[in-house]
């Protein structure tokens, strides 16, 4: 994709700190990797995608049928990164206590008392999000934007890292209620699982239960360790070369009918450095920005993969 002579114009001596830092992760990071690709079979694209919005600490949407995998790889996620878990199964008369918690009055004390809900955890699946009323569905993408809850007056911080994995079935499924674009685009990355193919479905069939298999899974990573790489990612060198080609790809988005925002063009800054940093680079490359790209702009500009897809043949890379 880029040539050599662009590669060399790259600084050596300003990211040597940063390069080895990341050279020191970078087999923790092969690991979490592979054991993903152990437990979710032939979706090695959509597991690194899920893992680059995990370091670039966005939250992860995904949109797909029931039973493709997407409570499996929020829980082997977990369980590789070492972090608390929690799941909630969204319905149509759920209230929004469900899920932030509520005050409760203790008679002995003769004092309210917070009772956290689901959502104080560093995993959170909202399984079938757009089930629940959309009262209910922004006081959970409120949370997720702040970090924190609000109740009666009180601010109340969410642990860290704190990271989201919302799934939603199809909109031409009954019982749903639609995700408006302002909510969708609090969500960094949007992917979908898809059918698996017949090689690894039948391994599927051969293999041992993939709830057994999580349970096995050990940690590899910490919450001090996903932080420290959270903040690395910021660090992640970006040359004016990609710059202008992350700008050209704006452009050519914004001549279609809803084009990308400044906070949409924010995301997939973040997202490529946390594609390079996981790749074992202190340094942006065009690849990486194409790899989010779909994942990064279809949900907020309502256009399909492959319309996506299409924009970035339309952007040369000079």
């Amino acid at each position: 994709m880029w040539g050599q002579a662009k590669r060399q114009q790259l600084p050596v001596e300003q990211n040597n700190q940063l390069e080895a830092w990341i050279t020191q992760q970078q087999a923790q990071l092969q690991q979490c990797l592979d054991s993903l690709d152990r437990l979710i079979l032939d979706k090695s694209e959509q597991t690194r995608l899920a893992m680059i919005c995990l370091l670039a600490g966005g939250h992860l949407l995904i949109e797909d049928l029931p039973g493709l995998g997407k409570t499996t790889l929020a829980q082997s996620i977990s369980k590789i990164a070492g972090l608390a878990y929690q799941r909630i199964q969204f319905t149509n008369d759920m209230l929004a206590s469900d899920i932030i918690g509520v005050n409760i009055f203790n008679q002995h004390t003769q004092q309210f008392e917070f009772k956290q809900g689901p959502i104080f955890t560093q995993i959170l699946l909202a399984d079938e999000i757009n089930r629940s009323s959309p009262k209910t569905q922004s006081a959970l993408l409120q949370a997720m934007e702040e970090r924190q809850v609000s109740l009666d007056g009180q601010h109340y911080d969410l642990p860290q890292p704190f990271w989201v994995i919302a799934t939603q079935n199809p909109h031409e499924q009954s019982g749903t209620h639609v995700l408006p674009e302002s909510q969708l685009d609090r969500f960094l990355m949007r992917i979908s699982m898809g059918y698996p193919s017949r090689e690894a479905e039948r391994q599927l069939l051969k293999q041992e239960a993939r709830q057994q298999m999580v349970v096995q899974l050990q940690p590899i990573l910490d919450a001090d360790i996903l932080l420290e790489l959270q903040q690395k990612v910021s660090e992640v060198f970006i040359s004016d070369d990609v710059l202008d080609y992350i700008l050209d790809l704006t452009a050519q988005t914004r001549l279609e009918r809803q084009g990308l925002s400044t906070r949409g063009v924010l995301a997939l800054k973040r997202a490529a450095q946390a594609s390079a940093l996981l790749a074992g680079r202190a340094y942006l490359l065009p690849e990486d920005v194409q790899l989010v790209f779909s994942s990064v702009v279809a949900h907020r500009m309502g256009i399909s993969k492959e319309r996506c897809d299409l924009l970035l043949k339309n952007v040369v890379v000079v």
